[in-house]
């Protein structure tokens, strides 16, 4: 099946990779302000600026759906795809955009932590969405998907553990729902991470 559509319409393949791109860049800037929280304020422009050309492949490949009579997967399938990949940038713009709303004062070990992890998954997303066109390539999708659940359910833990110690030691009720805000939406860019992964696996199966 990939053989005879490649040919007539390959540009969706190389928006996924440009997504892909843009969520890495995302997150890795998302790390930077966590390790280098005096400079949030550049880190957080370059979260905008990733986020926004994101949205700008994600409208390039709805015009193309709507422009292309065959398209080399289902439409559905490249809809949710692209649409998924949104979502994972703009939870890390999201978390960045709450940070600064919520006048986030210090960043605890547990958010560093979470944002290793989502920057992981995300460098995994990346990966995982460059074989898509690839159905030769099912067993590396697989290893790959594997390894975004595994950090998926790191978070999870992570995300426990940080909850229970929060509302153990914090006194402050501000502080309280200011650091559990951060730390939902960090471990909620990992479970879209899985969606993402989930979704480019059932697609090179199904067309392998």
């Amino acid at each position: 099946m990939f053989g005879r559509l490649l040919p007539q319409e390959g540009r969706f393949f190389e928006l996924f990779d440009a997504h892909g791109e843009q969520i890495v860049r995302a997150a890795r800037a998302l790390g930077g302000l966590m390790s280098n929280f005096g400079e949030r304020e550049k880190y957080a422009k370059e979260i905008d600026e990733a986020e926004h050309a994101a949205d700008r492949v994600t409208a390039e490949a709805v015009r193309m759906l709507h422009k292309t009579f065959i398209t080399p997967l289902d439409r559905d399938q490249i809809h949710q795809l692209v649409n998924g990949m949104d979502d994972i940038c703009d939870l890390v713009q999201d978390t960045a955009e709450s940070i600064s709303l919520y006048d986030v004062r210090r960043i605890t070990p547990e958010m560093v932590r979470l944002t290793e992890i989502a920057v992981r998954c995300c460098e995994r997303v990346k990966d995982v969405v460059a074989l898509v066109g690839k159905p030769e390539s099912g067993d590396v999708v697989l290893k790959t998907c594997e390894e975004i659940d595994r950090l998926e359910s790191d978070a999870d833990r992570v995300m426990r553990a940080a909850m229970s110690s929060l509302f153990r030691e914090e006194q402050d009720v501000r502080e309280i729902i200011k650091l559990k805000a951060i730390y939902e939406l960090l471990e909620e860019i990992t479970d879209r991470c899985m969606d993402v992964g989930n979704l480019a696996e059932g697609i090179v199966l199904e067309n392998s």
